[in-house]
This record gives structure tokens, C-alpha cells and sequence, in this order.
């Protein structure tokens, strides 16, 4: 069985042959996710990204894990803290969690990748009107100046797209 939080925060617990059916999700035989995309996903919160940098950054772990490496980086959130972040993260299907052990161990349902693409299309859909140019020329432009090697890695992207489009 398996917690469901509706939109208005109402749980239910669903069998996991149902929950495909139900969120759009489910598991294959092997337990891993499949048919998850960012899209399918709420947009992470700066807390909840705060604490799926760490998940990226060590892998699976132990609400510990993460409260020990959170102080590490002076952070001062407390371990309850942690946990409720976790439960309401697992309860949006951000994060999943293996609770086969006394411990329960968390994961980030998506890749740091698929989280920064979800993120990216966001600002371009809602803050950039569709514009891409318009958002590298706000990110390149306002600010702190790009880096040589940030430069450098930039035009070898567009060397490659142009290579593609033609």
C-alpha cells in the first residue's frame, strides 16, 4: 500500500496495483518507477530542492544521512524538520522511499537533469513567454559575467545544435 495526497492535501492509501491507475505512475516487476516524466511532477520548493541536492549529491539515504550532511554545510534544520520535508516530498512523488529496513531510505524520483529541464521550461513558459533567447540573454547578460570555461562550454552547445540543424 501506498499514501496518495490529493491536490487539497486529503492521504489515501492505495494498493500499488491500483496506483497507475490513480497517479499516472506504478512499478514495474523489477520495483522500479516507470512512466514518470518532470511534467508529471509538482514543482519543487527551495526547501525541497535544498534537500534533493543532497539526494543527488550522496545518492539514496537515511533521513540521518541527510540532517548530518545538511549541518556539515552549516545548515541548522532540524532533524524532524528533515523528515516532515521527506514525507510531504514522498506524499508529492518527489522523492521515493524504501521502507523495507527500520531506517527508511529516501531517493529523488527524478535526476537532477530532469529536475533543472522541469524547472527551465517553467521559466520559459511563464517568465519568458516561450522565449529562449530571451532567458540566456537575462542569464548571460544580468549578474555575475559567465565564466571562460562557462563561455567556452556554451559555444561548444551551439556548435553542436547548429551541427544538428543542419
Amino acid at each position: 500500500m501506498e499514501y496518495v495526497y490529493s491536490r487539497i492535501g486529503h492521504k489515501a492509501r492505495v494498493p500499488q496495483s491500483l496506483l497507475g491507475a490513480v497517479c499516472g505512475v506504478g512499478k514495474n516487476e523489477g520495483g522500479e518507477a516507470m512512466g514518470v516524466t518532470a511534467g508529471d511532477l509538482p514543482r519543487p520548493t527551495n526547501a525541497e530542492l535544498g534537500i534533493l541536492r543532497v539526494l543527488w549529491d550522496l545518492g539514496p539515504s537515511t533521513v540521518r544521512r541527510v540532517h548530518e550532511y545538511l549541518q556539515s554545510e552549516k545548515a541548522t534544520v532540524g532533524y524532524t524538520t528533515i523528515l516532515k520535508f521527506l514525507q510531504i516530498m514522498h506524499g508529492k512523488g518527489l522523492v521515493e522511499r524504501d521502507d523495507s529496513n527500520r531506517a527508511h531510505v529516501y531517493s529523488a524520483q527524478l535526476s537532477r537533469d530532469a529536475t533543472q529541464q522541469q524547472l527551465t521550461s517553467f521559466l520559459i513558459d511563464n517568465v519568458f513567454d516561450g522565449s529562449r533567447s530571451q532567458l540566456v540573454m537575462q542569464a548571460l547578460g544580468g549578474g555575475a559575467p559567465a565564466s571562460a570555461d562557462e563561455l567556452a562550454e556554451i559555444r561548444s552547445l551551439l556548435e553542436r545544435l547548429e551541427k544538428r540543424q543542419s
